[in-house]
């Protein structure tokens, strides 16, 4: 028996359904989250069908953009639960997509591709950077230079001709819905990944560049007064009709984005009061009712069940981000705790629908399955109960720590940073190595060129960058359908 599939093994014969969950027992949060990790993969055959355009992506209607958000999710789940069953697929998924130049502008998807999609799939390589998440591939380069390679695309997009700077949503005037509004998910995206390389690399021209969005996004009001982010405004109108309307990804976004930069400034007051900030203002997105205390939910569309695909999936990275900044910022964990174990509980009740009992709903408030399963809806919970691990968890290596990994070294998630065991097949990458030299390509702040976009010509490789990933365990499932007819 293969090492990941004794792995599934030993977590199914542990089981606990969803509904059980025990947010005090590590074992409880690791059971329930693998259930919920399966049901979430249970939606992905790529890596079965293995073709170009079926590798890393999920059926319709979801986006390209989800499945990066999904492969962040399932790279928590490794690290979190230090069960690597998904890990080969992981690596082939996001390896798929990073395009001819390794900057995730892969022409395949340039009809759907915005600013925002980027940002998700850059989140996701930082993670594997962050956590030394094995690149066996010569060919493509280590994480962490691809994820400079997205940030150079990024920021020689931001554009002074409106709005007095900015991200527009979209990139490519071949998808002109949105492409002349500019949001805060965008920017925000590029906002973390600045603060987030600054810290991987040291190298001050990112965090200048963090400073940067972060100042553009106070004064054209996408982050009000009290931290609350709103979602964008049309360049066509200056930027002077700020959408009232507010996500919780954008909200985390920037959140995290803050934290990283408390962490990176050894404590800077500043970083601390808007980290502390947008966490307080994220309790909006949390207590629709009376009776549902911290039970977290879209304000914007839940109620009124007016959600669609994409915004069915937000919540789990509020719950992934406002996890993640308690290892950025201490002082938060208690809010976050608090906020995050009733959230956990009552994600756990809906993820009690399907043959099984163990199929995730959108409504986490009701206390059971609402009858609306869907990818988005695995991806919240899954992240919502994970993110109880991360309070224990090793945080995200930084510059110095940072290795390119080739090979899999097994870690106890709870392992320190200095005591990580070092491999023969592991090389520093701290310095700037990204194909496109920063400097050659930061603008000055006097001298912001126009946008510039990128060709749409090029034709897509010929043949993906792949690595065969064996299977989707299976054991789980069986398991708990023979502890379900047993009784």
């Amino acid at each position: 028996m293969s090492k990941s599939l004794f792995r599934a093994a030993a977590l199914g014969a542990t089981f606990i359904a969803p509904k059980d969950l025990d947010i005090n027992n590590s074992e409880s949060i690791k059971s329930v989250a693998s259930t919920i990790a399966y049901g979430t993969m249970a939606y992905y055959t790529g890596n079965i069908t293995n073709t170009p355009d079926t590798i890393a992506i999920f059926p319709q209607p979801h986006y390209w953009w989800q499945a990066g958000a999904c492969w962040g999710a399932m790279l928590d789940y490794s690290h979190y639960t230090g069960d690597a069953s998904y890990d080969d697929v992981i690596t082939q998924a996001l390896l798929s997509q990073v395009g001819p130049e390794f900057d995730f502008m892969d022409p395949l998807y340039a009809g759907s591709e915005g600013n925002d999609d980027q940002a998700f799939w850059a989140f996701s390589i930082l993670e594997a950077a962050e956590r030394n998440f094995p690149q066996p591939d010569d060919s493509i380069p280590p994480w962490l230079t691809i994820a400079e390679n997205i940030w150079n695309t990024m920021v020689a997009r931001w554009d002074e001709t409106t709005c007095g700077g900015g991200l527009h949503w979209q990139i490519y005037p071949s998808n002109p819905n949105g492409l002349d509004y500019k949001n805060a998910v965008s920017n925000g995206g590029l906002f973390q990944m600045s603060a987030r390389l600054a810290r991987a690399t040291r190298n001050e021209t990112y965090f200048r560049w963090a400073e940067r969005v972060w100042d553009w996004s106070e004064k054209i009001g996408f982050i009000d007064g009290n931290f609350n982010v709103f979602d964008g405004a049309s360049s066509m109108k200056g930027c002077q009709d700020t959408n009232p309307i507010s996500f919780s990804y954008s909200q985390g976004i920037y959140m995290y984005g803050a934290a990283v930069l408390f962490n990176y400034t050894n404590g800077d007051e500043t970083w601390a009061d808007r980290t502390n900030g947008l966490l307080q203002a994220s309790r909006s997105y949390f207590s629709p009712f009376p009776n549902a205390t911290n039970i977290m939910y879209e304000h914007a569309c839940e109620l009124y069940d007016t959600c669609n695909t994409d915004m069915k999936s937000f919540k789990g990275y509020l719950s992934r981000f406002m996890a993640a900044t308690t290892q950025m910022m201490p002082s938060t964990l208690n809010d976050v705790q608090e906020l995050l174990g009733a959230s956990a509980i009552a994600a756990g009740k809906a993820c009690s629908g399907g043959h099984n009992g163990t199929i995730c709903g959108q409504k986490w408030y009701v206390e059971g399955f609402d009858g609306n399963p869907g990818l988005g809806q695995q991806m919240t919970a899954l992240e919502a109960v994970q993110a109880l691990l991360a309070f224990h968890a090793q945080p995200p290596l930084k510059f110095g720590e940072i290795k390119h990994v080739k090979d899999k070294v097994t870690l106890d998630p709870t392992t320190t940073p200095s005591t990580i065991p070092s491999t023969s097949t592991a090389t520093t990458t701290t310095s700037i190595t990204a194909i496109i030299p920063i400097t050659s390509i930061m603008p000055t702040t006097s001298t912001i060129p126009t946008t510039v976009l990128p060709s749409t010509t090029h034709q897509p490789d010929s043949v993906a960058r792949v690595i065969t990933a064996d299977y989707i365990p299976i054991v789980v499932p069986l398991i708990i359908s023979i502890m379900i007819f047993s009784v």
